[in-house]
């Protein structure tokens, strides 16, 4: 690797897989990897595979404290927000349409594509995975206020069991406090 990558840079290893970069030196980047639950010293001079980079140089003279990895961690969950997953929907709807028929014979009914409203129910998974990250997360919150708000969750997810039929695969769908 020719140039420095600064703090904040997402890296792959072939071996801790996926991981930030929490310091710099002279001769080691200090990258904290999820799967080790822990930071790990990495030679600069090691092939990582670059994921995102961000402009380097070396760290502060103070170095790396808690709450900087806690922002470097907050702002990949904020970005987390945006990304979409690919959730595949079930073989048996692709190219079906969602017809919703009032009962009144004088209203029209209302068509989508599956593919439509299923990205919406995706969407809102994802949303509400969101949520329990940023409530599990939370410094403020008491671990009794958490699990409060946790089971508001987790009721909800319970209301859209209906939808996992549209899902491919059964580990993308919704669970509630009986799953």
């Amino acid at each position: 690797m020719e140039t420095t990558l600064g703090i904040g840079s997402r890296v792959e290893h072939p071996h801790f897989g996926k991981g930030v970069i929490v310091d710099v030196s002279s001769e080691l980047y200090i990258i904290w990897f999820k799967s080790q639950g822990g930071t790990k010293s990495i030679n600069k001079e090691f092939d990582l595979k670059v994921i995102e980079a961000v402009e380097g140089g070396t760290a502060a003279a103070g170095g790396i404290t808690l709450a900087d990895i806690e922002q470097a961690l907050d702002n990949i969950l904020e970005r987390r927000l945006h990304e979409m997953q690919l959730v595949p929907m079930a073989n048996k709807w692709n190219n079906g349409m969602l017809i919703l028929k009032p009962a009144e014979e004088s209203m029209q009914a209302k068509e989508m594509p599956i593919e439509t409203f299923f990205h919406k129910i995706v969407m809102v998974r994802d949303k509400l995975r969101l949520v329990e990250q940023k409530i599990n997360a939370h410094k403020v919150l008491t671990d009794e206020e958490k699990v409060d708000l946790q089971q508001y969750i987790t009721g909800i997810y319970g209301s859209l069991t209906t939808f996992n039929v549209l899902f491919k695969e059964t580990h993308h769908q919704f669970k509630g406090s009986g799953g």
